[in-house]
């Protein structure tokens, strides 16, 4: 009897976890596109990902830093202007306890970051370091599924919008830096499209040229026939 008690338990305790795991799902991507409308779009900005975090380690308050405003989530945000030429920036955005609105906080440029550190390279793992010029801050995301999709998007965008002096990714699964791989494979199906579509036309003109060579030797061998036979007729009459 324990021992079903004890897999029942089990099975409670599973299905509690993932209802948890999409409860929290569901809450961050609703806090995702709120952010997206309520802090980017009035500044033309095209959010491209989110994390939520909190900090590995306290951070230092200075002594004389009061009237803090209770407890707060925050996210890490990647977004870009729509106007040309792309500007590419991070963002921290911050959810005050008792509120439903979002603060914009500190922001820096893409090309200030200096070092992305996936932490551990071998395993799923929600931590992360991000290495700015003048800042350098300890996360942990809310998941390392999260945490995976961000770096992924963060990724392909250091490739996409900077040239001179891209970000060290270091500590990072390969997985993590594969996150354009998708557009790679993309890239790889439309070219194998291409010359497949190549092939097959230069096989069809090939086969065309051949049904035209073989036209105009019936052609001329039904125009010799004729001169043979009309020669043959004249004969005859004679």
């Amino acid at each position: 009897m324990g021992f079903y008690s004890a897999i029942k338990k089990n099975e409670i305790l599973s299905f509690a976890e993932n209802s948890l795991c999409a409860h929290l799902t569901c809450s961050t991507m609703s806090a995702k596109s709120a952010i997206s409308k309520e802090i980017f779009a009035p500044l033309d900005e095209r959010m491209l990902g989110a994390v939520q975090v909190k900090r590995r380690t306290k951070k230092k308050i200075p002594f004389l830093a009061t009237g803090g405003q209770g407890e707060y989530l925050t996210y890490i945000c990647l977004s870009v202007t729509n106007k040309k030429p792309t500007q590419a920036s991070i963002t921290k955005v911050k959810q005050f306890e008792g509120s439903t609105s979002f603060v914009r906080r500190s922001q820096w440029m893409l090309e200030q970051l200096r070092q992305v550190n996936g932490i551990d390279p071998n395993r799923d793992s929600a931590e992360f370091d991000l290495l700015f010029e003048n800042t350098f801050d300890q996360w942990v995301a809310s998941t390392a599924s999260e945490k995976c999709t961000f770096f992924q998007i963060l990724h392909h965008t250091c490739q996409r919008y900077l040239t001179d002096r891209k970000p060290e990714f270091i500590n990072c699964q390969s997985k993590i830096m594969g996150g354009n791989s998708i557009l790679h494979s993309a890239a790889d199906s439309v070219t194998s499209a291409v010359q497949k579509a190549s092939q097959a036309l230069n096989e069809r003109g090939e086969r065309l040229g051949r049904a035209e060579e073989k036209t105009e030797d019936m052609k001329n061998s039904a125009q010799q026939f004729a001169e043979t036979a009309h020669k043959l007729a004249m004969k005859h009459k004679c």
